[in-house]
């Protein structure tokens, strides 16, 4: 067990040293993020109502869309370098492995969005109510976003065009994620109960977390066969 929870931190550890010695990329999410919330205000106007009134699936879209845009650096670079290779000889799970990358990801991605979120949601004038449980609800939907993606990305690995077919796979698995993250925002917005929905969201993650690591370590036995 101990050798299992040291190599499960080692690769975390390791992806995020990765990603820390290649600024760019671990910043173009979350600038990308930052630029499309900040880009309605001056589409739709100033009027504090109306972007108080689409700000919800404002930024749920832009966390969604964000979190897509880092999906195929989760395992390519490991690919490339037969790392991943490495992983699939390892006398661990590779599903454990596979939930450890998951988890260097969401902390790369994931949460700078879930802290930069509040800041944002000032700017599209999000009744302050509300970003309390916009923050829930990406703390619990965006790590759903990283477990599907993940397995995504394992089935599409080494294909050509593979970060369109990821999109084709994983978007319809999002809008759930996508509904009930952004209805739970609007319903705290306008006062309605919000408990529902994060519970939702909260079953999303308990059900990802449950069959998503496990798919995707099948997924990348299969690409790598």
């Amino acid at each position: 067990m101990s050798g299992l929870v040291s190599a499960t931190l080692s690769i975390v550890r390791r992806d995020l040293t990765v990603a820390l010695r290649r600024a760019q990329d671990a910043l173009t999410p979350v600038i990308f993020f930052a630029i499309v919330v900040s880009l309605f205000p001056l589409g739709v106007g100033p009027e504090p109502a109306t972007l108080a009134t689409i700000a919800p699936g404002v930024l749920w879209v832009a966390a969604l869309l964000s979190t897509m845009l880092s999906l195929p650096r989760m395992f390519s670079n490991d690919y490339a370098d037969g790392t991943l290779e490495q992983l699939l000889l390892a006398p661990h799970p590779l599903s454990v492995l596979v939930l450890a990358k998951v988890l260097a990801h969401w902390l790369l991605t994931g949460l700078p969005l879930v802290l930069l979120s509040p800041l944002l949601a000032l700017q599209l004038q999000l009744p302050a109510d509300a970003i309390g449980t916009l923050t829930l609800s990406l703390l619990l939907g965006t790590p759903v976003l990283s477990l599907l993606g993940a397995t995504g990305v394992a089935l599409t690995l080494g294909l050509r065009g593979g970060g369109v077919l990821v999109s084709l796979l994983v978007l319809p698995l999002y809008t759930p994620v996508l509904i009930f993250g952004a209805g739970s925002v609007a319903a705290a917005a306008t006062g309605l109960d919000t408990e529902a929905y994060l519970s939702l969201l909260g079953a999303f993650l308990v059900l990802a977390l449950s069959f998503a690591p496990w798919a995707t370590a099948a997924a990348l036995r299969t690409s790598l066969d």
